[in-house]
């Protein structure tokens, strides 16, 4: 098996290129081996309308019937007590982990209060003074993923940032495994960055749980986290009565790379997003050479990875190669592509940033690669997928904020502005509202 190589001197046109765009824009990527005959839209549907209808009754009976545990409603709720365990058994067994973590907090942290936005001083006209306040939502839901798919990277993710925009109640929902406890790991990064209401509930179920609430569950205003196709169709039909931070889609890379590159290294971060089960992985590179390179070097290093039959999958259904003739068609692909991640690793990278409108994260120079970013440096990892960071950015603390405006004029500016304002709101047809400016010139 080889990636594919395409060369072509008008990408934004070729059909094999626009084909793997249009594959990772309609988020058609399935896992290796996952079957495709189930109707994710009905499942999440009917079990949206029975939590609405039956609550906890609802909540209890899907849980039991995925996770294999029935549950009492006052046990929806993890104990406080089994929180501190968790965390006790955490500091003890693993404290170089634990000081790991702390110091990627601390990253996020700094990185998420130098972006936090605050408001400018008001404009002043006369009389008139109109601003925007700022203020955090009340309370919000992070799901946690059960089984392999609970990264404590993506808990740091969400919670950090909500609490720096200032959110005071942050809860948890997460499936319980077959004993009917929470994975002690989400357990022991909740007591550390200070969550207690946490909910051992299945993730459809349990979403809608904390949108519409329950007998047990209060609701929430946003919901945020990572999932399967189950939870992103979830937040679909959510979103309205509740906000959420994006309908997420498989991982993905472009990389825009030239003849001053390592091949060993672009095939490792190629590599790196592929084995995400699936992922999907694409070079876009003005040299013929090193696209060779690479993809020699992705045969050569895919057969010692622990994940190489999810990779291999990724490599060969979801990637690709694509040889452009110069810097600019590479930097309009990556644009139209407008991947989650986008890597620039060239001769002059900011020269070439300059040219990027599109793309959720960006990583600049061979030093750079994406688990930086997944883990470490500070920004988000949750990051708009299938082509919506062309109107889509990462999640940030401002993601937890509310913009209002404020108006406020004197009596003065009321009488200058009146006869305007009715004068609009007659020529809409809207007479109540010119009388309500009109009742004040009296």
């Amino acid at each position: 098996m080889t990636i594919e190589i395409i060369q072509t001197d008008d990408p934004l046109n070729n059909p094999r290129v626009v084909g793997l765009r249009d594959k990772l824009r309609a988020g058609e990527l399935v896992a290796e081996g996952t079957s495709t005959t189930l109707d994710v839209r009905e499942i999440v549907e009917k079990a949206i309308q029975g939590v609405k209808a039956d609550g906890d009754k609802y909540v209890i009976t899907e849980t039991a019937r995925l996770h294999g545990v029935t549950l009492k409603p006052q046990e929806l709720k993890v104990g406080e007590d089994e929180i501190v365990k968790a965390y006790q058994d955490f500091e003890k067994n693993d404290p170089d982990y634990l000081r790991l973590i702390r110091q990627v907090i601390t990253n996020i942290r700094q990185y998420q209060e130098s972006i936090l936005v605050k408001a400018n001083p008001p404009i002043k006209r006369g009389g008139r003074v109109l601003g925007v306040r700022y203020t955090p939502i009340d309370r919000v839901a992070v799901y946690v993923p059960g089984g392999q798919a609970a990264y404590p990277s993506s808990v740091l993710m969400t919670v950090v940032p909500a609490q720096v925009a200032g959110v005071k109640e942050i809860v948890m929902v997460s499936p319980p495994m077959a004993d009917g406890s929470i994975i002690p790991m989400v357990l022991a990064l909740a007591y550390e960055l200070g969550i207690r209401e946490i909910y051992r509930v299945s993730g459809v179920a349990g979403l809608a749980a904390v949108t519409f609430g329950t007998e047990s569950i209060r609701p929430v205003s946003k919901i945020v986290g990572p999932g399967s196709a189950f939870i992103a169709e979830t937040k679909r039909q959510l979103f309205g009565r509740v906000g959420i931070d994006s309908i997420a889609g498989p991982s993905e890379v472009l990389i825009i790379a030239d003849d001053t590159a390592t091949p060993d290294w672009i095939a490792a971060d190629l590599l790196a997003q592929a084995e995400h089960n699936p992922g999907s992985a694409v070079l876009v590179t003005t040299s013929a050479e090193l696209a060779q390179k690479v993809a020699e070097s992705i045969a050569q290093q895919l057969p010692a990875l622990e994940r190489n039959a999810a990779a291999r999958w990724a490599i060969d259904q979801y990637s690709g190669i694509i040889v452009v003739p110069d810097i600019e068609a590479a930097c309009e692909l990556a644009n139209d592509f407008a991947t989650e991640h986008l890597q620039i690793i060239t001769a002059d990278d900011d020269a070439v940033l300059e040219k990027i409108r599109n793309a959720g994260a960006i990583f600049l120079g061979g030093n750079t690669p994406v688990p930086l970013g997944d883990y470490y440096a500070g920004p988000s990892h949750v990051l708009p997928t299938g082509g919506t960071a062309r109107f889509f950015g990462p999640l940030s603390c401002n993601d937890f904020l509310k913009a209002s405006s404020t108006v406020r004029y004197d009596e003065a500016s009321l009488l200058a502005d009146a006869d305007d304002v009715a004068d609009f709101a007659i020529r809409e047809g809207l007479t109540a509202h010119a009388r309500a400016i009109r009742i004040r010139q009296q």
